[in-house]
């Protein structure tokens, strides 16, 4: 069976994303407030480390090197004797020319050291660490050592960062407070917004929302959405108003249509031919009837009252079928247990389940079409030229035509009908290739146990 039409869009709503809260302008106004604190905080701690290292460095260096001089002036006034240093972490060490070898033994690290500053570190016999600057001066006949003990500085380096990663700690934890109550906030009146919008769901008159909000950035999207819901609803109505006036006026002649039909059919003295020409009549008057009633419905997006029973409704389409097929080497025929009642007026089922079996006699040249009876579902099974990869793919398209409908009149828009009625009333349509080895399709309309769905709204 090719497709006379494609059933509503399946391309529903997008799937959300399981880190969609990752997204959330809560969450972002969270995060920026820890980043920036947490940044900035470490930013301004390594700054404070680099400078104090720094500062400290150059003011040691610069002790040293003045100390130095001072120390090899003092050691040429007395060299009997290692000079006194002013300074009570410093220690001075003159080497002489004939005890530069026991140096080199003794300590190979200062032996080899030229002259500058120098950073020395290591652990004593007892296991503590140790840190100094030693400076260098070497002459050919002295060689004069200034040490600065640097390990108290070190421990109070240690001790000064440690107190940065508590303040890295506490700033960050500030931040992210400061974060969460200002994205509360700031994200108060729109979360106000989204409440309101949801609490207006299915009102035909929604109030507005822009009274209650202040003139700010949520105001003016108050203000839009307003106007956008003003416009919608004009739309809408008019369309209602649309709807029930072409209902209505295309009832009026339908209804004399049919009451000149029976009329006619009253009469003993009409030949076979006119009589089954009236039926025609007749049964094309019963489908436009039904389809204008289901289109209504459709536009008001109501669901109507009654329980058809569908062997019925499928044995009537049937009929009304075979009085059209001009002798076209077509069987029609319907299998399976009868029984099967849907909560659906006889129109809508009419429409939806006419719509398949109207597309499988139109496209089936020979053969048959069968339409087998289910537990809680309909199949209309064909002989035709099968379904094609194109409109397999393209079959839920509005306005689509199948590559078999040739010159065929319609616009694409039946099986369109199919899928928004069983989107009102909670039914499945499905169109797909036959398994078993045969050509042609099969078309399921299931009703799900007979029961629409919870959540349609009432009929008028």
């Amino acid at each position: 069976m090719a497709t006379d039409g494609a059933a509503a869009d399946g391309a529903g709503p997008p799937a959300r994303n399981p880190r969609r809260f990752r997204r959330r302008l809560r969450t972002r106004i969270i995060l920026s407030f820890l980043l920036l604190g947490t940044g900035l905080t470490a930013l301004f701690a390594f700054l404070t480390d680099y400078s104090r290292q720094r500062v400290e460095n150059q003011l040691v260096e610069d002790v040293l090197n003045s100390n130095i001089d001072e120390f090899a002036r003092r050691f040429y006034v007395d060299p009997s004797r290692n000079p006194d240093l002013p300074v009570q972490q410093m220690r001075g060490r003159v080497v002489k020319r004939e005890d530069f070898e026991l140096l080199r033994v003794m300590q190979p690290d200062w032996y080899e050291l030229p002259d500058g500053i120098h950073n020395i570190t290591g652990r004593d016999e007892n296991g503590e660490q140790f840190a100094y600057k030693l400076a260098v001066r070497k002459t050919p006949e002295e060689w004069f050592f200034l040490a600065y003990d640097m390990t108290q500085t070190l421990r109070g380096e240690a001790q000064l960062k440690r107190a940065l990663y508590v303040s890295i700690l506490i700033f960050s934890a500030l931040s992210l407070v400061i974060g969460w109550w200002s994205a509360a906030r700031v994200m108060r009146p729109v979360t106000e917004l989204a409440a309101r919008l949801r609490a207006y769901r299915g009102s035909s008159q929604p109030r507005r929302l822009a009274p209650h909000f202040p003139e700010d950035e949520v105001g003016q999207l108050a203000e839009a959405l307003d106007d956008y819901s003003e416009r919608l609803t004009e739309v809408v109505q008019r369309d209602r108003e649309f709807n029930a006036d072409v209902s209505h006026e295309l009832r009026t002649p339908l209804a004399v249509i049919k009451g000149a039909v029976e009329l006619l059919l009253s009469r003993p003295e009409l030949d076979e031919r006119t009589r089954a020409r009236l039926l025609r009549i007749q049964r094309a008057e019963q489908q436009c009837s039904d389809l204008i009633g289901s289109l209504l419905l459709l536009s008001r997006n109501e669901r109507g009252q009654g329980r058809s029973d569908v062997a019925r409704v499928a044995e009537q389409l049937l009929e009304s079928h075979r009085a059209q097929l001009g002798g076209k080497p077509l069987e029609l025929r319907m299998e399976g247990e009868p029984g099967l009642v849907v909560d659906a007026p006889e129109a809508a089922l009419s429409v939806a389940l006419g719509n398949l079996v109207g597309n499988a006699v139109k496209y089936t040249p020979q053969g048959e079409v069968l339409l087998r009876l289910l537990a809680d579902a309909v199949e209309v099974v064909d002989t035709g030229p099968g379904l094609s990869e194109e409109d397999a793919a393209r079959l839920f398209q509005r306005g689509y035509r199948g590559t078999h409908a040739g010159h065929s009149q319609g616009a694409g828009i039946g099986l369109s009908i199919v899928g928004r009625l069983c989107d009102l009333y909670g039914w499945d349509v499905s169109v797909r290739p036959r398994q078993d080895g045969e050509q042609g399709v099969v078309a399921t309309l299931s009703f799900g146990g007979g029961r629409p769905p919870a959540t349609a709204g009432g009929a008028g």
